[in-house]
């Protein structure tokens, strides 16, 4: 499954009154792994950005004003998300750029040509109601570094928003309930090996480290301990 991870930085707040997309972030996941295939752009909105929207991204008019237009950008991008999963922190406010940018050049809209979108927004506030759910608020339940994250940047947003979907979204319970499920059923017999043919890859001590700090914002993220510390020596 092919799903791309996408943000925005715009010089304003509303497409309608004339704000346009000046960076586009996209991080590649392929059947949950990240391939390093991304796709990031600046891009010259022939004005300038609001002073609250410069204040967050940084990005000057002076800066993108050799950047290529959206119009010379476009027939990339689209060709880059064509026919896959597009992942968004807040979809609503990023769509309603990328259609408008894409309505300006007698294109369809950008939805069109992905197989569907997911708001990680909303399914925060379904996981955690009550609770802040911006992006820096999921990096701190989900231990995702962000303290690099100075200003807002498309393409470093898309990445920090890629580690947080995947630690949301780990199944914790799925291995074990399609392994139940195969015994039950007869299937997914394997043929016994004698244990002298079996070679065992031991983690290093910096694997074990990196695995547990993975549980550790797990258990943050449960306010308890995970289902993975049920199996830890098993």
């Amino acid at each position: 499954m092919r799903q791309i991870v996408l943000d925005t930085e715009t010089t304003g707040l509303n497409p309608r009154t004339g704000d346009r997309v000046i960076e586009v972030g996209c991080v590649e996941l392929v059947n949950r792994m990240l391939t390093g295939n991304n796709f990031h752009r600046y891009i010259n909105p022939e004005r300038d950005s609001e002073e609250g929207a410069l204040a967050v991204h940084g990005l000057t008019t002076e800066f993108l004003r050799d950047k290529p237009k959206f119009a010379e950008i476009v027939h990339e991008l689209r060709e880059y998300i064509q026919g896959a999963e597009v992942i968004i922190h807040n979809a609503p406010f990023d769509l309603g750029f990328l259609n408008h940018e894409f309505k300006l050049l007698g294109l369809p809209s950008f939805t069109e040509h992905c197989s569907g979108v997911i708001d990680t927004l909303v399914n925060a506030k379904e996981m955690h109601p009550g609770k802040r759910n911006s992006l820096d608020a999921l990096c701190d339940r989900y231990g995702v570094s962000n303290a690099h994250r100075k200003l807002h940047g498309a393409l470093l947003d898309a990445e920090l928003l890629a580690d947080v979907y995947l630690s949301m979204t780990r199944g914790q319970n799925s291995m074990w309930m399609d392994t139940e499920e195969d015994s039950a059923s007869g299937g997914g017999l394997l043929e016994a090996v004698p244990l002298a043919e079996i070679f065992v890859l031991v983690a290093s001590d910096e694997e074990m480290a990196e695995h547990a700090s993975v549980l550790g914002g797990l258990d943050k993220a449960v306010k308890g301990q995970c289902v993975w510390r049920n199996y830890a020596d098993a």
